[in-house]
């Protein structure tokens, strides 16, 4: 038996290793989700290595995030839930509390494994969790539930004492810590923040910045240092992040951590003729012909994605220093994908 395949070995190979491989993404292309290997050759993976089937079409199916090498795809006719395990093919059904059937959703999939010194990686065959986090439709406050894979049961329904303004359906969640967040509709209205741990739901205030968020596609949720709650803003050329800062009378600062200049880092921009004749192949999103946007967050790498017009950039947030993806051209929504992976 290879070495590459025996169970002893890649464990050991996991557990030096610790962190997980960024192996690509998923983005949809004409309807379809698709895997797209971001890795070099010859270490690239074949687009149809890591196939959702039926669950890759965007018209019955919508992505609600992907994470510990599992993707949570949502039924739009049976307004169920599909986690996918891209890996071993595996599917897994979960029925959507009745409250939720009505109501926008957003979600997220997390593994449950437990056991000490445990590293992501092979979380597709761990047990798991959901978290489900909505609006209800009577006074607009948001709803939050967890489903655990182990007894098979979501848990009791919490929500915020006041209503609140909607946020961006479908966008992902960014966890930090042991807590799930989601942006609302503009800074003034807050951070939607459920805490896993405390089964806990609340509105925190946001860092004091102006803009409003058209679409979920200039601001995300991040990590900051020593683990903090951070938040980037993306408006060309500058690129700046603050952190959320809690002194011990739990009274909590948004102090800004780095501001950067895009210019210095990404270098020039596309000459404006391709990227009009790029932005007509992308089918005429209105954002892709504006300035850019953030595309993604990856928490286990700390790395976001970003769009420059048609083009596609990685930027490391502990160094600042980017990447520019060849042959990537901003399409939709992006889902970097990781995951500990062996051919054949």
């Amino acid at each position: 038996r290879s070495i590459t395949t025996d169970p002893r070995f890649l464990g050991r190979f996991r557990a030096h290793h610790r962190k997980l491989p960024l192996l690509g993404a998923f983005e949809y292309i004409q309807g379809d989700l698709v895997f797209t290997s971001l890795l070099d050759r010859p270490d690239r993976i074949p687009p149809g290595r890591f196939d959702l089937g039926r669950y890759s079409d965007h018209r019955d199916y919508g992505v609600l995030g992907f994470r510990h090498g599992r993707v949570l795809v949502l039924d739009h006719v049976r307004k169920d839930l599909v986690v996918c395990a891209p890996v071993t093919g595996e599917q897994r059904r979960v029925a959507v509390p009745p409250e939720f059937k009505t109501v926008h959703l957003n979600g997220a999939v997390l593994c449950a494994a437990g056991d000490p010194g445990h590293v992501h990686g092979e979380c597709h065959s761990s047990p798991f969790k959901v978290a489900l986090v909505s609006l209800c439709r009577h006074d607009y406050r948001p709803l939050a539930s967890v489903y655990s894979s182990d007894t098979g049961a979501w848990s009791n329904l919490v929500s915020t004492a006041a209503p609140c303004q909607l946020f961006d359906a479908g966008m992902d969640g960014s966890l930090v810590g042991k807590a799930l967040y989601w942006l609302l509709t503009t800074m003034e209205a807050g951070i939607v923040e459920f805490d896993l741990e405390e089964q806990s739901l609340v509105v925190i205030k946001g860092p004091p910045v102006t803009d409003d968020f058209p679409g979920g596609g200039t601001h995300r949720i991040i990590q900051a240092e020593d683990g903090a709650v951070g938040f980037a803003m993306m408006s060309y050329p500058h690129f700046q992040t603050w952190q959320r800062n809690v002194d011990a009378h739990g009274v909590a600062t948004w102090v800004p951590w780095k501001t950067v200049d895009l210019r210095n880092i990404l270098g020039p921009r596309p000459q404006i003729g391709r990227t009009r004749r790029m932005a007509r192949l992308t089918r005429g999103w209105d954002y892709v012909k504006g300035t850019g946007g953030i595309m993604c967050y990856v928490e286990d790498t700390d790395v976001i994605f970003i769009h420059m017009d048609v083009n596609v950039y990685m930027i490391q947030l502990n160094s600042m220093q980017s990447k520019s993806i060849p042959g990537k051209r901003f399409r939709s929504a992006y889902h970097p994908f990781m995951s500990f992976y062996t051919p054949g």
